[in-house]
């Protein structure tokens, strides 16, 4: 066991859509460390502030928030501010990461494919600005519709015309300040993890639903295929792998990632990238680590020996 990390603080649940996955994951990582014999508590910042950690009685954190507060910057800023060593990307990676706009302005500029896309606020909901700016950017129905900076594919809808844009982006508003409307790619949906700015493997899902949703992502009776590792050709595996790591490092991103993309027409698209990958028993990471042959207690213990500050 490392000598340093001693006492882990597991950061868990927070106030986002979220929670209870951030719970789920939580509560597995604590598990996993009180296996491996660290002395591991608690901390959930829906009850407790952040300035209430008593770096004293600590040696490092696992983060294990998802969503809001907890994966765009705002739990690794206090990370920071605390000085406390903590797991997975830093403050301005967690952020970047998070903002769909940011994220896909960066993929683009490294020439990583992604879909057509354009944004919009809740003045301009008028179908004659919707043709317009379908028209010029090029996209064609169905598009998907979803929030700049949500996570676990909540608010993510699919749209097949100009009323349902409207109707649902006239929902999406009474929550959300700004959307993002893209290119619905079709194919094979694939999802690659880095750890430790290396590739670890890829994943391919078969969704009984209409898409890799919330309730397909952490539900057992959403019924979603896993099949690993992905049926891609051996060159094609190798490159969603080159891909996901290239936006990996795009972003600054520390400890685990998970990236989601679709392949199409043998094109890979890639759809947005993940710095706090689920940990619970139907987690993607999880499983392309066991097929590895990292177990989970392993996988867990390998993300917490990466923590440190100014991530």
């Amino acid at each position: 066991m490392n000598k340093i990390f001693k006492k882990v603080l597991v950061v868990l649940g927070g106030t986002s859509g979220e929670r209870e996955v951030s719970l789920q994951s939580g509560k597995a990582c604590f598990r996993a460390l009180k296996k491996k014999k660290y002395h591991v508590s608690k901390f959930d910042p829906k009850f407790k502030n952040f300035n209430l950690i008593d770096k004293r009685k600590i040696d490092v954190i696992f983060n294990a928030l998802h969503g809001k507060e907890g994966e765009d910057g705002v739990a690794q800023s206090y990370f920071e501010y605390l000085n406390i060593p903590y797991t997975h990307s830093g403050v301005v990676s967690s952020y970047n990461a998070m903002d769909k706009i940011i994220s896909k302005k960066i993929f683009l500029k490294e020439k990583i494919l992604t879909p057509k896309y354009f944004t919009f606020e809740k003045k301009e909901i008028k179908e004659s600005f919707f043709k317009h700016l379908i028209k010029k950017n090029r996209i064609k129905f169905p598009l998907v519709v979803k929030p700049t900076n949500e996570g676990s594919s909540l608010g993510v809808n699919i749209i097949k015309n100009i009323k349902q844009l409207k109707k649902t982006s006239k929902l999406l508003f009474k929550k959300y300040n700004y959307l993002i409307c893209e290119q619905y790619i079709g194919g094979q949906e694939i999802q690659a993890a880095v750890i430790q700015n290396k590739s670890l493997g890829a994943i391919e899902l078969i969704p009984k639903r209409s898409f890799y949703d919330y309730k397909a992502k952490y539900t057992t009776s959403a019924k979603t295929l896993h099949i690993m590792p992905a049926r891609l050709k051996k060159s094609k595996y190798n490159e969603v792998l080159k891909i996901a790591l290239k936006a990996h490092k795009a972003l600054n991103c520390k400890g685990v990632t998970r990236t989601d993309f679709k392949f199409y027409k043998n094109k890979f698209y890639l759809l947005e990238i993940n710095t706090q990958p689920g940990m619970t028993n139907l987690s993607l990471v999880p499983e392309i680590a066991n097929f590895k042959k990292i177990n989970f207690e392993n996988l867990v213990e390998k993300i917490l020996l990466d923590a440190s500050t100014n991530r």
